[in-house]
């Protein structure tokens, strides 16, 4: 790639930040609105965040952010295009069929597919109808969560549990297979891209999801998944590349900088940590706390959470308010890593060393993280 940033300084340069934000399913729970009825009904959107948005102000304050404007989350908009069929449960996430019974179906219904229409292809002109809908409701840009998965992950959704075989029974052909599935995801993001007024190819950056691709091991990247990664990039954006990879080993990490990354979000990840993370690549990188351990934490162990993750070297630390912690007890807990962030920053900010930050972890805490912390 061109334009390689320079591993030797991008951690130390990069600002330390935090960010608190909300989700959808909290909006669902403090309202009460059932998913399907917001999945497939904007009059219903419009009531969920009209209503919503104040309730999670007034429940957890200034510092944690709203819920942007947006369409129902779907994941699987591309693949929906390519004939995916969208299911939508009682009560459940939206879930899809998976179209490919073969190998060779898959690449010859790609390349059928080589100049199809997205604006006109599935349920693409129903969430088009619903954005605007929405944005007319608000008066204000509403975003377009109709969205794409990573190579790896496509074809996961795409061929099931196939595709775990697929490397073995006909590696060229899945090769093929996943060149063609790349080409189209990225046409859909340039899709996407001009519905906005943006240029096709973001000249300042562009990121990627692919959870799937940390089931390949270490050693099928660089023949199944790296040059995939490549031809992804060099699609979508001339700038910086960032990254959302969920349960990565530790053998994966030092091919984030052949990836050639300015940031890895690691999500939840439980084979690596923030100290492993550090020692095994230079890529910036944030650490998470979801929405489950919180049932197990005390508002300490979220303080010493973030001191901890930043002392092993986080390059920002994030949450976000989901529905099992729109409850009083939760919300301090969140405002505990609220503190326990801005505290960081401040110490940082005026020199502190991260070494210094891991002299706020509490005792307990330095015997819990990060080997013994509710997962």
């Amino acid at each position: 790639m061109n334009n390689r940033p320079n591993y030797e300084t991008l951690r130390d340069e990069t600002k330390f930040s935090w960010h608190v934000g909300a989700t959808v399913s909290a909006l669902l729970e403090v309202t009460g609105i059932p998913i399907k009825e917001f999945n497939l009904n904007s009059d219903v959107g419009i009531e969920l965040y009209r209503k919503g948005r104040p309730m999670l102000r007034e429940m957890f304050g200034e510092d944690v952010n709203t819920v942007g404007l947006s369409t129902p989350p779907v994941s699987y908009g591309h693949i929906n295009c390519l004939g995916a069929e969208l299911i939508f449960p009682d009560g459940g996430e939206v879930n899809h069929t998976k179209p490919f019974h073969t190998l060779e179906e898959g690449v010859e219904s790609l390349k059928e597919k080589i100049d199809l229409d997205f604006a006109t292809a599935g349920m693409t002109p129903f969430y088009l109808d619903y954005r605007k809908k929405m944005s007319e409701a608000f008066g204000e840009p509403c975003g377009f969560w109709f969205g794409s998965e990573g190579p790896i992950t496509t074809a996961y959704t795409l061929r099931g549990n196939d595709v775990f075989y697929d490397p073995y029974d006909n590696p060229e052909l899945f090769k093929e297979f996943l060149r063609l599935l790349t080409d189209s995801i990225v046409q859909f993001f340039h899709f996407k891209e001009k519905l906005d007024g943006r240029p096709p190819v973001n000249p300042d950056g562009g990121g990627m999801c692919d959870d799937i691709s940390a089931m390949f091991s270490p050693e099928m990247w660089p023949e199944f998944v790296l040059p995939l990664f490549d031809r992804y990039y060099c699609g979508i954006t001339t700038g910086t590349r960032s990254a959302h990879i969920e349960d990565l080993r530790p053998n994966h990490l030092p091919y984030l900088e052949e990836m050639g990354l300015v940031n890895f979000d690691p999500s939840v990840s439980p084979r690596i940590n923030p100290k492993i993370i550090r020692d095994r690549c230079r890529v910036p990188f944030g650490w998470r706390i979801s929405d489950f351990p919180y049932r197990a934490m005390d508002c300490q162990d979220l303080s010493d959470f973030v001191f901890q993750a930043v002392a092993d070297g986080a390059s920002y630390v994030f949450t976000h308010a989901a529905a099992a912690m729109c409850n009083p007890e939760t919300v301090k807990k969140v405002h505990a890593f609220i503190a326990a962030a801005k505290e960081s920053a401040r110490m940082l900010d005026e020199g502190a060393s991260r070494e210094e930050i891991g002299e706020c972890v509490s005792a307990e805490g330095k015997k819990k993280f990060w080997d013994h912390w509710p997962e």
